[in-house]
């Protein structure tokens, strides 16, 4: 999962940063609401956003981001712990509302369950007939048996599945192989999909001529 982090505190966001790649995560890390994008990219999963940054307010730019259609889950992280703060967080389109200081354990939880719901499973194994997928784990199983995956096949699956049946571009799986660095050519992408279907069986990945790829559950 790519995070998008922003978060104005040094040792907080370097703290965050480092944890977060522990647990799997690639993210960006920005300091002002100057060097926000106007609005997420494509690769990013998830936002973390604190409300009191040195040229604004996160709930602002979270208000503008949800008048503007934009989707991408958003879980503010911060120190103002008032019901009506609190209210006010998820009324104006928050997906989780985290109260610092917090356990890193429970932010990942929360990442992860809010990511659930984005991706509209109820699991965190994600079942497609005899094929599971454990993003979290990054695990996959095929009747039961253990898939040997490199880490590129494995976000190539996870990216695919997300959203049964939708055809997803190969500019759009390069940019999400590698979030936090360049995207990966399409040559390569048609190399990992190759790959990938050799193991998980070629029905499950459909080209669409000129298009993309799309995922067969």
């Amino acid at each position: 999962m790519h995070l998008l982090i922003i978060e104005d505190d040094l040792d907080l966001g370097q703290a965050l940063l480092a944890s977060l790649r522990q647990e799997g995560f690639s993210a960006l890390w920005v300091r002002r609401m100057a060097d926000v994008p106007d609005r997420p990219g494509p690769e990013v999963d998830a936002v973390l956003l604190d409300l009191t940054l040195p040229d604004g307010e996160g709930l602002a730019l979270l208000r503008r981001w949800r008048a503007g259609a934009v989707a991408t889950p958003v879980l503010v992280i911060t120190a103002r712990s008032a019901l009506d703060e609190r209210l006010a967080g998820l009324d104006g389109g928050a997906d989780d509302y985290i109260v610092k200081p917090f356990a890193m354990a429970e932010l990942v939880s929360r990442l992860w369950a809010v990511h659930r719901r984005t991706v509209q499973q109820a699991s965190a194994v994600w079942t497609f007939g005899v094929l599971a997928i454990e993003p979290r784990a990054h695990r996959v199983t095929l009747s039961g048996q253990p898939l040997d995956l490199s880490a590129r096949e494995f976000r190539l699956l996870v990216e695919l599945a997300r959203t049964p049946g939708d055809v997803v571009s190969k500019g759009g799986l390069g940019e999400r192989l590698e979030p936090a660095g360049d995207p990966v050519d399409p040559a390569t992408v048609e190399v990992h999909v190759s790959n990938l279907r050799r193991k998980i069986g070629a029905g499950r990945v459909r080209t669409v001529r000129g298009v993309g790829y799309q995922f067969v559950p």
